[in-house]
């Protein structure tokens, strides 16, 4: 059985609100970054229960930041999992910095306190620990390995309403804490990214520096007769500014969050359950369906060694049936351009997961049938696939 229309992994459910909401920004006459961010900024901290966001145009550019605020620069290493999208070790790379890549436990698919112990070094300056497809990192284990003064840089980017083993909301940590608004994320604006965190000062900083290391934001300076014009720029500064054009989808998107996590944590446990039965020996990442986890994305383990082909030929059997499956991600520290950093051992548990790994569609634009069919097509290619005599 193959789905009538090829259904991405992550396609973003946009309705008449946020079609509407563009709309009146448009209509405004005032598209740049104005009172719409600022709306969103102060309804995202709220949501997230933290005292400061302040928003950019990328997560990418969130990681940069956050590293730069905190003085990283060349000579330090910062520990990340290989297991990541390139943007977590570009953004220390950007700064001169050299990425060292960590292990990840084969069940959450996040780095742990003894894989980060195994990378310290005294050059370590930050530890920049991903939340897994929505997996929360435990961050407590990690801070007690860690010495004085190595700083903790989270990327949240799978992670918007995951809460952390203690029962927090991500970004409440009082870290600093970035999140993605790309195209195929729980919430989306097409592009853009967000630094959740609790100091005024350092948010402040932080808006400065995504606009030029302008100390007022353009919205404020032209919507205000008496505003000075120009001011003193006292650091260097990006042009890494929001728009009011995605912070109003963001604000629709915001209030629909109860409704994707509903939605997103039923096609989880149809998934779950369905694979459970198909075989126990198909994995899914801990935590996947159950309260806490973002699901952002539904990763599944499979058994290799009982397949007549390999993973990236079973990905591409399920897109024959028009499953857009995918892959999170190939190691990092075995690709050439982060091989030239230096230090790359051996990762056991990332490179056997490279080779067993592969991302289901899961998505608020979905349905419990598109569910149903996915699975349909997934019992098919798995047991045309099997070995004679595995089961």
């Amino acid at each position: 059985m193959s789905l009538p229309d090829y259904l991405p992994f992550g396609k973003p459910s946009f309705s008449e609100l946020e079609i509407e909401a563009v709309t009146r920004v448009l209509r405004s006459g005032w598209i740049g970054m104005g009172p719409e961010t600022l709306a969103f900024e102060h309804e995202l901290a709220a949501f997230l229960g933290t005292a400061e966001v302040v928003t950019v145009d990328s997560c990418t550019s969130a990681l940069f930041l956050a590293l730069r605020v905190q003085g990283i620069g060349p000579g330090d290493e910062v520990i990340v999992p290989s297991l990541t999208w390139c943007a977590t070790a570009n953004a220390a790379v950007y700064l001169g910095a050299t990425p060292v890549f960590a292990d990840v436990d084969p069940d959450t698919l996040c780095v742990t306190p003894a894989t980060i112990s195994a990378c310290l070094t005294p050059r370590t300056r930050a530890v920049l620990p991903v939340h897994f497809g929505g997996y929360a990192v435990d961050l407590i284990g990690i801070r007690a390995v860690l010495p004085e003064g190595v700083i903790l840089v989270e990327d949240a980017a799978h992670a918007l309403g995951s809460t952390y083993p203690d029962g927090g909301r991500v970004g409440t940590s009082g870290n600093l804490v970035c999140f993605s608004f790309y195209a195929n994320k729980n919430l989306s604006t097409g592009e853009g990214g967000a630094i959740a965190l609790a100091d005024r000062t350092t948010a402040d900083r932080l808006r400065s520096l995504r606009q030029n290391g302008m100390p007022a934001n353009a919205w404020n300076r032209f919507s205000q007769p008496k505003a000075i014009l120009y001011a003193q720029i006292e650091e260097l500064g990006y042009k890494m500014n929001y728009t009011d054009l995605h912070a109003a989808i963001g604000r629709v998107q915001l209030r629909r969050q109860a409704a994707f996590e509903t939605l997103r944590i039923a096609i989880a446990q149809l998934y779950s359950s369905a694979l459970l039965k198909l075989d126990s020996d198909i994995h899914v990442q801990s935590g996947a369906g159950a309260p806490g986890h973002s699901l952002h994305l539904f990763v599944v383990r499979l058994p290799i060694r009982k397949l007549r082909i390999d993973r990236d030929t079973f990905v591409l059997a399920l897109r024959e049936h028009n499953i857009g499956a995918s892959i999170h991600y190939p190691p990092l520290h075995l690709m050439k351009h982060f091989q030239a950093y230096g230090r790359s051992a051996a990762l056991p548990a990332t490179e056997h997961l490279s080779r067993s790994i592969l991302t289901l569609p899961i998505s608020a634009s979905m349905s419990l049938a598109d569910a149903e069919g996915v699975m349909i097509a997934f019992e098919q290619v798995y047991r045309r696939t099997l070995k004679e005599g595995a089961s």
